[in-house]
C-alpha cells in the first residue's frame, strides 16, 4: 500500500482548518482554551527561541564576508529608502480606500462593545516621552546581551553588524571566530526545519483558541472596517506589491507561491516571528544574496511593516468617521507623516499597531477612545497585517538585490513554491 505524504504546507493548512472547525464547536469554553493554549505557546516560544540566535548568527557571517563598510552603509542606505517610500504608499492607500469606503460612515457606538485598551494606553504614555532622537540613541546598545535577552531587534542589529565588520578587519585572526558562526547560522536552520515540523500542531492550538474566544460573529458589527481591511490589504499586495515585483522582473504569484508555507503559518499565528527564520532561507534560495538576506529582512521587520501602516491609516479615518469628524487634507497628510514616523520608533513593542494609533491619532483631534471599539477584532485583523508584513519584507529582500545587481536564481528556482 501506497503511504501517502502530505507537504507541510498542507499539514499547516489542515491544521488550520481543523482549528477553526474545534474552536467554533467550543466557542466561548475556557477549558478548551485552557487546553488549546499551552500548544500554541510552545510552538511560540521555540520560534522565538531561535530568532535572535539565527540573526546574530547570520548578520555576523553575511556582514564579515562583505567586510566593507562602504557597501553595509550602502546596502543600508538603500534598504532605508525603499522602506520608506513604500511604508508612505502603504499609509496612502489606507487613507485612499477609507475615504473611498467610509466605513466608519453610519456605525452606531451603541451597539459596539469596547474592550479595555489600559495596558496600551500605558505603553503608548511611555514611549510618547521619548523623542525621535532617543529613539536613534536606544539602537546602540550597552549590553549586547542584555538586547538580545530582550529581542531589541535594532539594537541586535547594530551589534551584529559592527561585530561581523570587525571580525573581517582583523583578517586571519579572525577566520576561526567567522567559522564558528557560520557553523551556528547552519545549526540553527536546521533547528528551524526541526521546530518547523510542530508548526500544524501550533497553527491548530492558535487559531482554535481565537476563534473560541472571539467567535466569527465578533465581526459582525464591524463587519465593514474587516472587509474594508482584508480589501485593501488584498489590493495592497496584487497591486502595489504586484507592480513593484513587476518592475524589478519577479511575479508577486511567484512569491506567495514561494512562501505558501509561510504565509498559512503567519495568519494563523498572528506572528512576523514564527516565520523570520524561514523567509530568509526561503529568500537565499530564491536567489538574494545572504548578506541581504541577512541584512534587509530583520531590518524590514522593524522599518517595513506595510499591512501595519496600511492598517493603522485605515482605522485612524474609521475612528474619525465613526465619531463625525471629517479630517481635512491637510490633517490627513499630517497623520500620514506622524504615522511614517511614529511607525518606525516604537517597532517591536507587543500590541504595535494598537500602540502606534494610540500615540498619533491626538495629533489630528481624533478621540483615542474609539479603539476600545475596534480592539475586540484586533487579533482577526491582525493576522492579514502580518501575511502583509511578510510578504513586504520578503519582496523588499529581491528588490534590494535587483538594485545591487546580485540577484542569482537558480535554475531548480521554480520548484522552489512546490517544495515542501
Amino acid at each position: 500500500m501506497k503511504k501517502i505524504k502530505l507537504s507541510l504546507a498542507t499539514q499547516i493548512f489542515i491544521g488550520l482548518i481543523l482549528g477553526i472547525i474545534v474552536g467554533a464547536i467550543f466557542y466561548g469554553s475556557e477549558t478548551a482554551q485552557g487546553y488549546l493554549q499551552p500548544l500554541g505557546d510552545i510552538f511560540l516560544r521555540m520560534i522565538k527561541m531561535i530568532v535572535v540566535p539565527i540573526i546574530v548568527s547570520s548578520l555576523i557571517v553575511a556582514v564579515a564576508g562583505v567586510g566593507d563598510l562602504k557597501s553595509v552603509g550602502k546596502l543600508g542606505a538603500k534598504s532605508l529608502s525603499y522602506f520608506i517610500v513604500v511604508t508612505l504608499v502603504a499609509i496612502g492607500v489606507g487613507l485612499m480606500s477609507a475615504n473611498i469606503i467610509q466605513p466608519g460612515a453610519g456605525v452606531d457606538m451603541g451597539n459596539l462593545e469596547q474592550t479595555d485598551i489600559s495596558t496600551y494606553v500605558d505603553t503608548a504614555e511611555s514611549k510618547q516621552h521619548e523623542s525621535f532622537i532617543d529613539t536613534i540613541v536606544h539602537i546602540v546598545p550597552s549590553n549586547p546581551i542584555k538586547a538580545m535577552v530582550e529581542g531589541d531587534m535594532l539594537a541586535i542589529i547594530f551589534f551584529s553588524v559592527l561585530f561581523g565588520l570587525s571580525i573581517a578587519a582583523i583578517g586571519e585572526k579572525g577566520v576561526p571566530v567567522f567559522r564558528f558562526f557560520q557553523g551556528a547560522a547552519e545549526g540553527m536552520f536546521n533547528l528551524t526545519n526541526m521546530v518547523m515540523k510542530f508548526a500544524p500542531i501550533g497553527v491548530f492550538a492558535l487559531i482554535g483558541v481565537t476563534i473560541s474566544k472571539f467567535g466569527l460573529s465578533s465581526l459582525i458589527p464591524l463587519g465593514k472596517l474587516a472587509l474594508s481591511v482584508y480589501g485593501t490589504m488584498i489590493f495592497f499586495v496584487i497591486v502595489i506589491l504586484g507592480l513593484i515585483a513587476k518592475f524589478v522582473g519577479f511575479s508577486i504569484f511567484k512569491l506567495i507561491g514561494i512562501l505558501k508555507e509561510e504565509l498559512i503559518l503567519a495568519f494563523s499565528t498572528a506572528s512576523s516571528e514564527a516565520v523570520l527564520p524561514r523567509i530568509m532561507e526561503k529568500m537565499e534560495k530564491a536567489g538574494c544574496p545572504k548578506h541581504i538576506t541577512s541584512f534587509v529582512i530583520p531590518t524590514g521587520y522593524s522599518f517595513n511593516l506595510d499591512g501595519s501602516t496600511l492598517y493603522q491609516a485605515l482605522a485612524a479615518i474609521f475612528i474619525a468617521q465613526m465619531y463625525g469628524i471629517d479630517l481635512s487634507a491637510y490633517e490627513q497628510i499630517t497623520l500620514m507623516l506622524v504615522l511614517m514616523i511614529t511607525s518606525k520608533g516604537i517597532a517591536g513593542v507587543p500590541g504595535v499597531s494598537f500602540v502606534v494609533l494610540l500615540a498619533t491619532l491626538g495629533t489630528v483631534g481624533i478621540p483615542i477612545e474609539g479603539l476600545a471599539f475596534i480592539a475586540g477584532i484586533d487579533r482577526i485583523l491582525d493576522m492579514g497585517r502580518t501575511v502583509v508584513n511578510v510578504i513586504g519584507n520578503s519582496l523588499a529582500a529581491i528588490v534590494i538585490s535587483k538594485w545591487e545587481g546580485q540577484f542569482n536564481p537558480p535554475a531548480e528556482n521554480d520548484k522552489l513554491g512546490q517544495a515542501s
